[in-house]
């Protein structure tokens, strides 16, 4: 099969395509390369996916000449692609035009293709609001202008399968953690404080909070599962991350014990739309497509040392 991801120089996006790579598909990469974060780590990713066979495409979804300026033989779309996370930098004008216009830019350029069997939006569990231990059946209450443009993307990819114009259905990933997370995410950054001996900044009250810490493998583990599984998911909202919680204090304890070092912690003020407790309700998952994550997080974080240590230090 030929498969096209967007945002293929990202954390799981580009884990995403080295899977579908070894599994014998035809994988091309999208990405526009903005500087959100280290281009840097964006480029590393690229080189490990150039040095398997997988191209990526530097072109930008909002841009008006998408269409032409990707293949027409796709049969599958993994749709990471987006403007990530919380942040006081990213304007709303950032998450609507990512989010939502790039979104519907992908959905004009799927409509064209002849032989698409599934496009996979890949959301979010800060769609479902403060807290995420929902099924997928809750209304969501998306508490921040990331959960409510993701929102609107999913549903956007989701019309698609309610009008029949062609097969979709959306993922909403729970606290992805492992090699390649991004510079600003939480474990990357405990593991550069702790070698750069620097301090961590940790939100007021959000030692307590409670997080599905799943291993990226964990989660691509179920985002390629979907292939072959069209007929099952097909207008569906899946969960993927692991039923076992976590507080952001075991995660930073879990570094700690991996490093053996004790990391400097900076308190700051609470952040607006953070999430409280996150714990993936995965029946669906594990009904239509066998999910089963089975890495622990100490598991996650040596692996997550691993890596930094073999690329920044």
């Amino acid at each position: 099969m030929k498969i096209l991801v967007t945002g293929a120089a990202g954390f799981i996006g580009s884990h995403t395509c080295e899977r579908l790579k070894r599994l014998g598909h035809d994988v091309v990469g999208l990405d526009n390369f903005n500087d959100y974060y280290s281009l840097e780590l964006k480029h590393l990713n690229e080189k490990a996916l150039n040095a398997i066979g997988v191209t990526i495409i530097k072109h930008d979804l909002r841009a008006e000449d998408l269409t032409d300026a990707l293949p027409k033989d796709i049969n599958y779309i993994f749709h990471f692609a987006a403007q990530p996370g919380i942040s006081a930098s990213s304007t709303f004008e950032d998450y609507f035009t990512n989010n939502i216009l790039g979104t519907k830019n992908l959905i004009d350029y799927a409509s064209t293709l002849p032989n698409l069997n599934l496009l996979v939006n890949i959301g979010t569990s800060s769609i479902y609001g403060l807290e995420a231990t929902f099924p997928e059946s809750v209304a969501p209450k998306p508490a921040s202008h990331y959960g409510v443009t993701k929102l609107a993307a999913e549903q956007l990819v989701l019309q698609k399968s309610r009008e029949k114009l062609f097969q979709s259905c959306s993922l909403r990933l729970y606290s992805v953690i492992g090699p390649r997370e991004r510079p600003e995410k939480m474990y990357t950054k405990l593991i550069a404080c702790a070698y750069n001996n620097t301090e961590f900044p940790l939100y007021d009250g959000s030692a307590t909070h409670l997080r599905s810490f799943t291993y990226v493998g964990d989660i691509v583990d179920g985002i390629v599962s979907v292939v072959g599984n069209e007929a099952k998911v097909n207008g569906e909202i899946i969960n993927l991350g692991t039923e076992v919680e976590h507080t952001t204090q075991d995660g930073i304890e879990a570094v700690e014990a991996v490093i053996g070092k004790s990391i400097k912690i900076n308190h700051v003020s609470a952040r607006a739309g953070d999430q409280l407790r996150t714990k993936a309700n995965i029946d669906k998952a594990k009904e239509l497509l066998d999910y089963n994550p089975q890495t622990t997080l100490l598991e996650g974080v040596k692996a997550q040392v691993e890596w930094y240590k073999a690329n920044f230090l």
